[in-house]
């Protein structure tokens, strides 16, 4: 989304840092402001909804921001930023990023064209939530997990973040038993495969028409 130079300037802000499988970014409530820039690895962004249980609200990659809603708003942190596996990133912090913002409006517009792209996103999601059947609300989240963070293979494409039933459950809406069921008849109609924490696409194109995207371009 960068020019090659706001991009290496973008880049050789902050400092460098390594997470491990499990270890968290960001804690929802915290009032640190800083902003992290994923390079390698994936995220899980979660909340604590009113019943106490935590809710999974997006996954994040490399190339990625998390963070940048406090560091706009002063706010405290909205959501938890899990690693689901190693992780590298720079740390930004809030004044260094404000400044390079004034200084590159190109800068400024991708980020604010990232923060539109997740209100849509979720926007989406509710919507879904009201048109779709279970199944359907299933099979245009794998396709978007698959078009965004898949990688392609012999016969088919591997959701490259790894995610459990109930992570597909709290994201799709569904009850997990549903969300189970759901990925059955999907296998059976060998449309995915699944294994320990794994999900390959054996058949996107139909699994975008069950979706009903397949007017959308993949």
């Amino acid at each position: 989304m960068l020019s090659p130079p706001a991009r290496r300037e973008l880049l050789g802000l902050g400092a460098g840092v390594r997470f491990e499988a499990g270890s968290v970014l960001l804690s929802e409530g915290a009032r640190d402001r800083h902003v992290l820039l994923l390079l390698t690895g994936f995220a899980k962004v979660t909340a604590t909804v009113e019943n106490g249980e935590n809710s999974l609200l997006a996954v994040r990659v490399g190339g990625d921001t998390v963070g940048e809603m406090a560091a706009m708003d002063g706010a405290p942190r909205s959501a938890t930023v899990t690693a689901c596996g190693p992780m590298t990133a720079r740390v930004l912090q809030r004044s260094a990023l404000h400044e390079l913002l004034m200084r590159r409006p190109e800068v400024s517009m991708a980020l604010t064209g990232i923060v539109s792209d997740r209100l849509r996103w979720a926007n989406r999601r509710r919507l879904d939530f009201r048109g779709y059947p279970a199944k359907v609300r299933l099979a245009r989240l794998l396709v978007e997990l698959a078009t965004s963070y898949g990688r392609p293979v012999s016969g088919g494409v591997v959701v490259g973040c790894r995610m459990t039933q109930p992570e597909m459950a709290a994201l799709t809406g569904a009850a997990e038993t549903t969300i189970h069921k759901g990925l059955r008849e999907l296998r059976e109609e060998g449309l995915l495969e699944t294994g320990y924490r794994s999900t390959t696409i054996r058949d996107l194109p139909r699994l975008r028409e069950l979706a009903d995207l397949a007017h959308e371009l993949p």
